[in-house]
C-alpha cells in the first residue's frame, strides 16, 4: 500500500515534466538580441534549421499533458482515500471480536475462580491426609503400654479382669480414655478422606485449571485487539499476568513436593493463595470493562 501511494505520488508530480516549455516568442518572431551599439539592437534569428518551432504536432499538447496528470491525481487521491485504518486492524474474525466471543473471558475466568477455590480445598485435605498420621503417631506416645491391647478400653478391661489388679495401671488408663477418643475420631477422619481420594482430585482440577486458565488469560487479549485494534494497559492486564505466573510458579513445585520437600509445598501453597486473591481482585476489576464490553459489542 505504502509504495502504491509512492508510486503514484511520483507519478502525478512528474507529469507536468514532459510538458515541452513553451516559446516565450511566436515563431515568426523567434529572434534574440545579439548585440547593441549605440542604442541599435540586431535582432538575429534562433537556430532552427528543421523549422521545430513552426511544427506543433511534433510538440506534446497541453491538453494531453492535462488529461495524464488529471488521471494520476485522480488515482493518487484514490489511493489516500482507501480506509487504511481498517489494513491495519487486521482481518475480520467474526463471531470472535463478537459479543459472543468478548463474553467467553469473563465467563470463563469466574468459573475458574470458583475451580481455584475448590481445587485449593482439595489441596487442604490431602495436606489433612497427609499430616493426620503424625497427630495419631503423637497422641499414641502420651499412653501407657497397652500390654499388647488395639485399645485403651481393651487394656482397662484387661487390667481389670486380672488376678493382680494394679490400681495406678488402672488409673493410668482411665486418664488416657479421651486420648484415645481423639484417635478414634483422627483415624475414622483419614479413612473417610482416603476413601474422598483428594490427592489425586488436587492434582487432576489443578492441571485443568492451569491448563484452561493460561488459554482463557491469553485469550482475553486478542479478543481485546481483535475488536480495538490495541490493548488497555492496567491494573486488571497487570494482575491477570501475574496471576498467570504465579500458576506457573505453583506447578513447577511439584516434583520436588513429591520427593518430600517441606519448602516446595510451602511455596506452591503460597502462590496458590495469592493467586485467588489476585483472582477475586480480578472480578472486581473487570467488572467495568465487562459493562464496556456489553455497550460497545453487538451479538452474536
Amino acid at each position: 500500500m505504502i509504495r502504491r501511494i509512492v508510486l503514484l505520488s511520483t507519478l502525478a508530480c512528474s507529469a507536468s515534466g514532459f510538458t515541452a516549455p513553451a516559446s516565450p516568442l511566436s515563431p515568426h518572431r523567434s529572434t534574440r538580441i545579439a548585440a547593441f551599439d549605440n542604442d541599435q539592437f540586431e535582432a538575429v534569428q534562433s537556430f532552427d534549421p528543421l523549422n521545430l518551432a513552426e511544427d506543433e504536432s511534433l510538440s506534446p499538447s497541453n491538453d494531453n499533458n492535462g488529461r495524464v496528470a488529471a488521471v494520476a491525481s485522480a488515482a493518487l487521491a484514490t489511493a489516500l482515500s482507501s480506509p487504511l485504518s481498517a489494513s491495519a486492524a487486521g482481518p475480520d474474525w467474526g463471531i470472535f471480536e463478537g459479543r459472543t466471543g468478548s463474553l467467553l473471558h469473563p465467563a470463563m475466568m469466574a468459573c475458574m475462580a470458583l475451580f481455584s477455590i475448590s481445587t485449593a480445598l482439595l489441596g487442604f485435605d490431602w495436606r489433612r491426609q497427609r499430616t493426620i498420621g503424625d497427630e495419631i503417631s503423637a497422641l499414641k506416645k502420651t499412653m501407657p503400654n497397652l500390654n499388647g491391647a488395639k485399645s485403651v478400653g481393651e487394656a482397662l478391661a484387661a487390667a481389670e479382669g486380672a488376678e493382680e489388679v494394679d490400681a495406678d495401671y488402672i488409673a493410668s488408663l482411665r486418664r488416657v480414655l479421651p486420648v484415645q477418643s481423639q484417635i478414634d475420631e483422627l483415624t475414622k477422619e483419614r479413612k473417610e478422606l482416603a476413601s474422598a481420594g483428594p490427592r489425586d482430585k488436587h492434582f487432576n482440577q489443578g492441571s485443568l485449571l492451569l491448563f484452561i486458565g493460561i488459554a482463557f488469560a491469553i485469550e482475553g487479549p486478542l479478543n481485546t485487539y481483535a475488536r480495538a485494534g490495541k490493548l488497555f494497559p492496567g491494573p486488571h492486564l497487570y494482575a491477570g499476568a501475574g496471576l498467570v505466573v504465579l500458576w506457573a510458579l505453583a506447578a513447577s513445585m511439584v516434583p520436588a513436593m513429591q520427593k518430600g520437600n517441606d519448602t516446595a509445598r510451602t511455596v506452591h501453597i503460597g502462590a496458590n493463595l495469592t493467586g485467588i486473591g489476585l483472582f477475586v481482585w480480578q472480578v472486581t476489576t473487570g467488572i467495568p470493562i465487562l459493562f464496556k464490553v456489553i455497550e460497545f459489542t453487538k451479538w452474536p
